[in-house]
């Protein structure tokens, strides 16, 4: 049977928005002996579920399902398993923290929609040398997390891009 494997113990980080993992926290799939589990480092940032700001009065970052949320972005950074395997798991793991089921099927039709941005944005800080894994865990509250915005990194793209273009800008 899935089970989470301890309780999760987070610490903020001076943004106010993402939180660090302190100590050992994982997650069990499927069936008990199954040996699928998954691993949660310590020094892991999350932000637990990502919601846009408008939404937050309806579904709160942080919940019943934050527990699964942190397993989802854990998945989601490591990418050790499928998107749509990901995305199952976090289904998988809102019902074994007893989250209603509209919730439940809301935060994971999210995910399957437009998860995607956030798996490939995963993928492009990776192989730009950032890591959501914080090396010292003991000053957590002081450190700013270095990851950048979605629409800064955006745009620092573009601005390679167009600083690389042989030619003149035709639209």
């Amino acid at each position: 049977m899935s089970r989470f494997t301890d309780v999760l113990v987070v610490s903020p980080l001076a943004d106010g928005k993402t939180w660090v993992i302190v100590r050992d926290f994982g997650y069990d799939v499927g069936a008990e002996g199954g040996g699928d589990h998954i691993d949660v480092a310590i020094g892991f940032q999350t932000d637990f579920a990502t919601i846009p700001r408008p939404f937050w009065v309806i579904l709160p970052k942080w919940g019943r399902y934050g527990n699964a949320s942190v397993i989802h972005d854990w998945l989601y950074w490591a990418q050790t398993c499928p998107r749509r395997e990901a995305d199952a798991i976090f289904l998988e793991a809102m019902g074994v923290l007893g989250v209603a089921p509209p919730v439940k099927h809301a935060m994971y039709w999210a995910v399957r929609l437009f998860g995607g941005l956030a798996w490939y944005r995963n993928l492009a800080d990776r192989a730009g040398g950032f890591d959501r894994v914080l090396p010292d865990v003991h000053l957590k509250s002081v450190v700013r997390s270095q990851r950048r915005g979605a629409l800064r990194q955006l745009a620092s793209h573009a601005w390679r891009r167009f600083r690389q273009s042989p030619g003149p800008l035709v639209f």
